[in-house]
């Protein structure tokens, strides 16, 4: 079986990756694409190289990558020059793909890359952002087409096109199967060859949270103003420019930490606080709960309801119920080193027994197999 995994990155990460190194743009397709696997920037190949371990061709496309795939284009015959100058790219030149009006030679050079692998199942990461009218095109190279979903629903996107949703959302399963688009549930997951890349472990930090801050996660900000006005919180990413001028945050804020970077930052911290985004709703879903406990860091989380189906919550993780609690942890544990490391140790072993990508992509196979292999094509 062949996979074809399509994904879009932040932009802001792929601007930084080509302005550290000028020449990365001139080098091969091959030779790009390696260089950004190894930041292991969000699920970076962590789906292919465990499919191929499993004994399945599988590659990922970063399609929003404009360097990396004009050098595709280059080296495939693709011209990249069409009406208006609408396909000419300039070097150094990354332009927004969200906000871009005409997208045309994203899918002008993913459509030859779709038709060259010729995939069973064509797998997209970023189904908010995938045009439906190109994946339904792309059904006569594509037996299946299958997108994975962990993020706010777009309002007015077509998701008609899918046989299959995956979601570590508990909620969106029904969300999906009511408007009669086939969907399972699939928890996220940590990949362990990030540990081989992270070094000796040294202490640099008390309390971190590395993601978001926006409109969009008004209780978090909250939470993380009340512990940065009386703990030693340090905080990394982005939105920071949303806060009031005397949020106590603004202190705490050491900039963007993406990749390794971001894992790195984990790693030297004694603990990880984690909170969800208002979409995840009553359920534990999001990537911090596996990329803290992964490196081996104590995580305090909010508490979900499915939270101890994934962590023995007081053994492997510690969880809160409100901000208070959430005060009263963090200095419990800044305190009680030895019990912070127990758990955070235990959470690790959790992790890397159950929540690896390994095991996720044997899971996406048994899925597969029962839903769309044993069913009729579209």
């Amino acid at each position: 079986m062949r996979f074809l995994i399509l994904d879009t990155y932040y932009e802001e990460f792929l601007e930084s990756i080509y302005a550290a190194e000028p020449d990365l743009e001139q080098r091969s397709y091959t030779e790009q694409w390696r260089f950004i696997m190894d930041l292991c920037f969000a699920v970076s190949d962590f789906y292919s190289s465990n499919l191929q371990k499993l004994g399945f061709v599988a590659e990922e496309v970063i399609f929003n990558c404009v360097p990396l795939q004009k050098q595709w284009a280059n080296e495939n015959g693709i011209k990249l020059r069409g009406g208006k100058g609408s396909f000419h790219l300039r070097k150094g030149f990354i332009p927004s793909f969200r906000s871009r009006p005409n997208k045309e030679w994203y899918y002008h050079v993913l459509k030859a890359q779709v038709a060259a692998f010729k995939p069973d199942i064509l797998y997209i990461q970023d189904m908010n952002n995938t045009d439906p009218a190109f994946l339904s095109e792309m059904r006569s190279h594509a037996r299946w087409i299958v997108g994975q979903i962990a993020c706010p629903v777009m309002p007015g996107t077509d998701f008609g096109v899918y046989d299959l949703v995956l979601t570590s959302f508990p909620h969106f399963v029904d969300y999906f199967r009511d408007r009669d688009v086939p969907c399972e549930y699939q928890r996220m997951a940590f990949e362990p060859k990030i540990l081989e890349k992270l070094g000796s472990r040294e202490t640099e930090y008390e309390a971190v949270f590395v993601g978001g801050i926006s409109p969009a996660h008004p209780e978090r900000i909250e939470l993380l103003e009340k512990v940065a006005a009386s703990h030693p919180i340090e905080f990394w990413g982005y939105g920071v420019s949303e806060l009031e001028a005397d949020s106590p945050l603004r202190s705490a804020y050491r900039g963007k930490a993406w990749a390794l970077d971001m894992y790195r930052i984990l790693y030297s911290s004694r603990l990880a606080l984690n909170h969800h985004i208002t979409t995840a709703e009553r359920y534990a879903n999001n990537m911090r709960l596996y990329e803290a406990t992964g490196v081996g860091t104590l995580l305090i989380t909010d508490y979900k309801d499915n939270l101890g189906q994934l962590f023995e919550i007081g053994k492997e993780i510690v969880a809160y119920r409100s901000p208070e609690e959430c005060l009263d942890l963090i200095s419990y544990y800044l305190d009680h080193e030895q019990e912070c490391k127990a758990i955070a140790k235990a959470g690790q072993e959790r992790t890397l027994n159950e929540h690896t990508y390994s095991q996720r992509m044997r899971e996406l196979l048994d899925i597969v197999e029962r839903m769309l292999v044993r069913a009729p094509a579209r």
